[in-house]
């Protein structure tokens, strides 16, 4: 049969990507506690087209996934990134997984058990050896508003804001060190489960720790930057307010 995605194009120009999105795919992520969880991502993959070629074949993508392991380390990765250049004659291949993982959290003081669930990502790229890696995890944390404590006299304005945290790698970087960094850098996490006693802790801790969202962004940095697994990063703080019609945001970015 004539193919006809390999025939000259009208329009000689390169495409930086072209492939598939928004793909459903079961994932096995590595657990720090458990070993490994099950759970389902959302996917996009593409490639590089030369302008010589009219378009991809897309059914190639779909066969690369049938192939794959489901799997998600470094070796796995690399070999799905290596079969997409391979299959679809590519210089460069591009990943990238969007996927809910789940923590038990227990309560500060009843010690009640809960799971907590986290939006993650993945995202990579291989151009001949060399691949990039990486890791997001969005982290809900609570704050406390320290100007509205300095001048109030009856308490403070607080909030829930998102730790949006991503981060280059090499090694393996645990989901839950994120996890850690992004709850770390607020006045409070935010728990699943909270009993009477938990309430009261987690209120009384949280005003003990009021941080604007300049100070959350600069918390998180600070210990991205320390950690040995990262070699650049991008942290986003937006503050929901309680006060206000708009949200608060802060950024710093190395990457």
């Amino acid at each position: 049969m004539q193919d006809i995605q390999s025939g000259p194009s009208r329009v000689p120009l390169a495409i930086d990507r072209v492939g598939v999105k928004n793909l459903t795919h079961p994932l096995i992520v590595r657990d720090r506690e458990q070993g490994q969880q099950h759970t389902v991502a959302t996917m996009d993959m593409s490639v590089d087209l030369p302008a010589a070629f009219k378009g991809t074949h897309m059914s190639r993508f779909l066969e690369a996934l049938g192939d794959w392991t489901g799997i998600l380390d470094y070796a796995s990765f690399k070999q799905l990134l290596e079969d997409l250049t391979i299959r679809l004659q590519a210089k460069r291949a591009h990943l990238h997984f969007s996927f809910p993982y789940f923590r038990e959290q227990s309560a500060p003081v009843s010690k009640s058990p809960a799971l907590m669930d986290y939006q993650c990502s993945l995202q990579g790229r291989l151009e001949g050896r060399d691949m990039e890696m990486i890791l997001g995890v969005d982290v809900p944390v609570m704050t406390v508003c320290p100007c509205s404590l300095a001048i109030c006299d009856h308490g403070a304005h607080s909030q829930r804001a998102m730790v949006r945290i991503e981060a280059r790698f090499s090694g393996l970087l645990w989901i839950e060190d994120l996890i850690d960094i992004g709850q770390q850098a607020g006045s409070s996490p935010v728990h699943a489960l909270l009993k009477r006693e938990d309430e009261k802790f987690v209120t009384d801790a949280a005003f003990d720790n009021a941080a604007f969202v300049e100070d959350v962004v600069r918390n998180a940095a600070q210990n991205l930057a320390k950690h040995p697994q990262v070699h650049g990063y991008k942290v986003e703080v937006e503050s929901m307010e309680s006060i206000h019609n708009h949200s608060a945001y802060a950024c710093i970015e190395t990457m």
